[in-house]
């Protein structure tokens, strides 16, 4: 594991840790804070099959 690595392992377990905070605060539950998550998924693999099928 190189340097770059280990700052992005770093970095992404920073932000998943903000992610977990916000949902504490906010009260959400892991089925909602699941079905969020899967709702972006989907949102994201959608638009990135328009802009395969558009080239």
């Amino acid at each position: 594991m190189n340097e770059h690595q280990i700052v992005s392992l770093i970095s992404l377990t920073g932000f998943l840790v903000l992610v977990a905070a916000g949902f504490r605060a906010r009260e959400v539950g892991w089925r909602k804070g699941f079905f969020m998550a899967g709702a972006w998924a989907g949102i994201f693999a959608v638009v990135i099959l328009f802009i395969d099928l558009a080239r």
